[in-house]
């Protein structure tokens, strides 16, 4: 009989040993990054409630969700009062946009640990999705309970430069980079704050230390060009419009902001150059840029492709009186014949009997019809 208990014991002890061998195996195949194989491993374990959870993180590291929740779910009812477990059931639940799901666990943890943080940022990221108005309050109090949670305080800046609250958004980065210094969200927040104060100095301070980060985005590139623009330091905005161009080519807003940065430069052939293509590129009415065209190819005393430009601006928009002017201006300057010069004038005025070009019309035809009446006598 002792002779039976003793080989007992030590199949009972064999069998546990293989089974820590197993598992021992299985997770270091986990933590090696061989998710498919610690898988296989796992599940040859005698208890998968117990290993029902590593089994859960190793299917959501080879991206099967579904898998991950079962059993995630497993291990819940097996340890329900695991919280680390419920805690990646509601991510994953809210990561695959089961978001009633997801928010009902993560009460149920608030309800157990309400004074943790993150559950209340978790809970505030659902009801964004769920455009619930509560999750600015989860956010707050995310914030109220760690006053150096990034996360919280960037969707707290967030809101409030939404709603061009200018002092709060101070408030709120100011409290974040006094923790974290480097925190680019909250540098591009901070930056943006001051460009739509008007406060272009400072806002491209923030932009450039951004920048100095390594976050050279078309977004960056294009307010730090507007901010330089906005203090007439020209050839820097030209330099960051460019970048912004860089990165996206077929950008026509951006490729006629630049035309016009040229323009201030009096750089008028990489100006038309620039408004050319984003003129190409925009399939919409373009009057204002055909006219724009036109005018810098008037500085560049090319009238007859000037002349082109204000047809174009018109048939774009025949109500365009600005353009229909510039149109007979252009070629007053280009033309040689007095009559027909004469005749240009008259029938604009006709066309457009109240224009506010009208006392310069009258004036410019009474100096051509002057001029002929000298030019006959």
């Amino acid at each position: 009989m002792i002779r039976f208990f003793a080989l007992i014991s030590i199949l009972v002890c064999f069998k546990t040993e293989a089974q820590t061998s197993v598992l021992n195996i299985a997770d270091s195949l986990y933590i090696h990054g061989n998710y498919s194989e610690a898988i296989k491993a796992y599940k040859s374990y005698n208890t998968l409630d117990e290993v029902a959870y590593k089994l859960a993180k190793s299917y959501q590291a080879i991206g099967n969700y579904d898998k991950a929740l079962q059993h995630l779910e497993s291990s819940i009812n097996a340890f329900p009062n695991d919280a680390l477990v419920k805690y990646d059931y509601a991510k994953l639940l809210s990561k695959t946009k089961n978001y009633q799901t997801a928010a009902a666990t993560f009460k149920q943890l608030i309800a157990t640990d309400s004074l943790n943080p993150n559950y209340h940022y978790e809970l505030g990221l659902v009801y964004e999705q769920l455009r619930d108005s509560s999750a600015h309050n989860e956010f707050k109090t995310s914030f109220l309970l760690d006053n150096g949670h990034q996360k919280a305080i960037f969707k707290l800046a967030k809101r409030h430069l939404q709603k061009r609250e200018f002092d709060s958004v101070d408030y709120y980065t100011g409290i974040g980079l006094k923790s974290y210094a480097n925190n680019a969200e909250l540098m591009s927040l901070k930056a943006q704050n001051f460009y739509w104060k008007k406060d272009y100095k400072t806002a491209s301070i923030w932009f450039e230390k951004l920048l100095s980060l390594g976050e050279d985005s078309q977004f960056v590139h294009e307010k730090l060009s507007y901010c330089y623009s906005q203090f007439s330091e020209v050839e820097k905005a030209i330099q960051q419009q460019k970048l912004a161009v860089a990165k996206e080519p077929r950008n026509s807003e951006n490729l006629f902001i630049l035309g016009q940065l040229f323009t201030r430069m009096s750089n008028y052939e990489q100006a038309e150059f620039y408004i050319s293509k984003a003129i190409e590129l925009v399939d919409v009415p373009m009057d204002k840029e055909f006219m724009t065209l036109g005018t810098i190819q008037n500085h560049r005393k090319n009238h007859q492709a000037a002349i082109q430009s204000f047809k174009r601006a018109l048939k774009e928009n025949p109500n365009n009186i600005y353009a229909a002017f510039y149109l007979v201006y252009t070629k007053d300057d280009y033309y040689k014949d007095v009559d027909t010069k004469i005749k240009l004038y008259e029938d604009f005025m006709a066309k457009y009997p109240e224009n506010p070009f009208l006392f310069k019309a009258k004036s410019r035809l009474s100096e051509l019809k002057q001029e002929k009446f000298m030019k006959t006598d």
